[in-house]
């Protein structure tokens, strides 16, 4: 399956070295990257806020980010997304049984193996990728006792982060690279 358009011929000078990071980090040659060169003020915006995503930062570990990244790849139906963001989840402590659960096919209340923060942070994140967008103000109580304000917005920030990715990468209409075999849309 192709994209709805194919990348220009000629690719910007100043983009070459942040498709060849991205390439060289991935390993794989990105799509998105390529496409977005159609555009290039679109493809410093969001290779700029690509590089600032949080990976760790005090409570929240590479474990509970990666673990919003993937719930919000699946809320968006977001294959590519998916793909990208379950590779390598088990190197996270991610499991097969939890990646069942996040998309949608086991009942979390099924899993104890998330923790009570885990799993507030998954139901933050299905509200965030949901339309329209809903917070019961028990819910937010119930978040601000769980989390501080500056994971709560790391928390947000990640999780729409992906949800643009999704958008952005549906309305082009970009296949998965082929980087797990763990998940499916």
């Amino acid at each position: 399956m192709d994209a709805f358009i194919s990348p220009p011929t000629r690719i910007p000078f100043y983009l070459r070295f942040p498709i060849w990071i991205s390439k060289r980090i991935t390993g794989k040659d990105l799509l998105p990257a390529r496409l977005l060169a159609w555009y290039p003020k679109a493809a410093i915006g969001s290779g700029v806020m690509e590089s600032l995503v949080a990976h760790h930062d005090g409570f929240l570990d590479e474990r509970m980010l990666k673990i919003v990244r993937i719930q919000a790849s699946f809320a968006a139906s977001c294959a590519f997304c998916a793909d990208m963001n379950s590779f390598q989840a088990d190197e996270t402590g991610i499991s097969r049984e939890e990646l069942l659960v996040l998309q949608g096919k086991k009942e979390m209340d099924e899993m104890d193996s998330f923790s009570d923060r885990e799993k507030l942070a998954i139901r933050y994140t299905r509200m965030i990728s949901s339309t329209p967008l809903k917070f019961p103000r028990e819910f937010i109580e119930t978040l601000k006792i769980q989390f501080n304000e500056r994971e709560i917005v790391i928390l947000a920030s990640t999780a729409a982060q992906v949800n643009y990715w999704a958008r952005l990468i549906q309305a082009l209409g970009i296949p998965p690279a082929g980087f797990s075999d763990r998940c499916d849309i």
